[in-house]
């Protein structure tokens, strides 16, 4: 019997019965949830990470993809993922009939997808990157690994070998990007070529190993269709924040860690104009933007002698100067909430952002105490003027309790009354009740009509009456 038909008889245990007419597990390499679910059946059965079968089988992975990493020719472009491939498909059965290993098809199959994970992917995390229903990966630590699926998170029993084997994964993200990772510098945000985005914690920063987040994207993006038949958004606020797009009012979308908020960012930008110029600026390129004319700027932080870093606010005004029709900044967490305020009220309208808040008026403070962060010695009624006259929408976002992602607030910023920032809600959810613990409610309009409407007017857009709930009390709260 070959040594994996050992390792599969003794992973085999008595209160699991095999499924019905399934003798073997099929081989990896499958497309998306069913690859992941069936490596989680396999790591379900597998023994302890110290036992002898267990040792026996990582010994025999590590020596033929150590052989097959000394065999290939360094100069091969990895890039060119199927002709590698097949390059490591014929080294790998040289190595196997020189190391006499007699495996079944599946067997052969299921060895050969993991080497070429570890060589060209990443490792045990392919499966979970290849599940389209997964959101988020979170390796803590070496044998500790969790996803997110429907807003819920779960751990996984998939596990890495060491902590050198999360590091070599880190590096494979970070090194394509020009960024690093050490004692020096030893956390660091990159991207993946799909454009998920990744964060990386390592000792001695974190006690439990090396960190990995992983913010998967959707490698086909969520239209208007799915948001408002997943409940996150009415149709009648959908059409008003059209409106507003093409109006070229300035907005900000607000809300919490993993609210949506890039998602939503992603569905606003869609409806620009295909004839303008976009700028783009993020400190990790997420935006997936359809237009034809858009440039696609991304920050860099400073190299091991501590220079060459390009910020944030370094882009936002240097994009000034690349005749931009809109700026569209990935996200706002500092000094350069100044420069984006200071765009929007000197001619870039319909400029769009994001930023971390938990309501419209937190936003607001949020703002606030960023643009402080610029080191300006500006008094505070000068930097709220600022923000009235620059902010028009404000769209909030927020994951309630049951995972999912809703718009919860669409407000108007009206002006300044004394020292204080005026509001009105034009759209606020209402919970109507919870079902087999999902949250009922809707996106409903407050019966106001905003005071911009003449700029949604002077640019064409006739919006009925209805969308704002006048005229039928079933659609406004009264």
């Amino acid at each position: 019997m070959s040594l994996l038909k050992r390792i599969e008889k003794s992973q085999q245990q008595p209160s699991q019965p095999a499924v019905p007419g399934r003798s073997t597990p099929p081989a990896a390499g499958g497309g998306g949830a069913e690859q992941s679910r069936l490596a989680e059946m396999r790591l379900k059965r597998a023994p302890a990470t110290n036992s002898p079968v267990r040792d026996a089988y990582l010994d025999l992975k590590t020596r033929v993809q150590n052989k097959l990493l000394a065999e290939m020719d360094p100069s091969l472009d990895v890039s060119k993922t199927d002709e590698v491939r097949s390059t490591i498909e014929g080294l790998y059965d040289t190595v196997l009939g020189e190391e006499n290993i007699i495996l079944s098809r599946v067997e052969r199959q299921r060895l050969f997808e993991q080497i070429v994970a570890e060589i060209l992917g990443f490792g045990p995390l392919e499966p979970y990157l290849a599940d389209e229903t997964i959101t988020e990966i979170m390796v803590n630590g070496p044998k500790n690994i969790y996803i997110e699926r429907h807003g819920k998170l779960e751990r996984t029993t998939a596990q890495f070998e060491s902590n050198d084997h999360v590091m070599r994964i880190i590096d494979r993200i970070v090194a394509p990007l020009g960024r690093r990772i050490d004692e020096s510098q030893p956390y660091v945000d990159a991207r993946l070529p799909d454009g998920s985005r990744v964060n990386a914690v390592i000792p001695p920063i974190s006690l439990v190993g090396p960190i990995i987040t992983i913010r998967k994207f959707f490698k086909i993006p969520l239209t208007i269709e799915q948001i408002i038949q997943n409940g996150s958004i009415s149709a009648e606020a959908v059409e008003f924040l059209k409106a507003c797009v093409q109006s070229r009012l300035n907005m900000l979308v607000s809300g919490g860690t993993g609210s949506g908020k890039t998602t939503l960012l992603n569905i606003l930008s869609g409806f620009i104009p295909n004839d303008e110029r976009i700028v783009t600026i993020e400190n990790a390129a997420e935006l997936q933007l359809r237009q034809e004319h858009v440039v696609t700027l991304e920050s860099r932080p400073p190299n091991i002698e501590g220079r060459g870093e390009v910020s944030i606010r370094d882009l936002v005004i240097n994009s000034l100067r690349m005749r931009p029709e809109r700026i569209i900044v990935g996200e706002c967490r500092g000094s350069e909430a100044l420069d984006m305020l200071q765009a929007m009220n000197t001619g870039h309208d319909g400029s769009l952002t994001t930023l971390h808040a938990n309501s419209p008026r937190d936003a607001l403070a949020r703002m606030e105490t960023m643009v402080l962060m610029a080191g300006m010695e500006l008094p505070h009624r000068a930097i709220r003027e600022q923000i009235s006259s620059a902010i028009d929408v404000i769209v909030q976002q927020a994951r309630m309790r049951d995972g999912s992602r809703r718009v919860i607030n669409i407000s108007e910023v009206q002006g300044m009354e004394g020292e204080v920032i005026t509001m009105s809600d034009i759209f606020v959810f209402e919970k109507t009740g919870i079902e087999d613990g999902k949250i009922i409610g809707r996106l409903v309009p407050t019966g106001l009509r905003p005071k911009f409407m003449e700029k949604i007017e002077d640019a064409g857009i006739r919006l009925p009456p209805s969308i704002f709930g006048i005229g039928s009390r079933s659609g406004g709260r009264f």
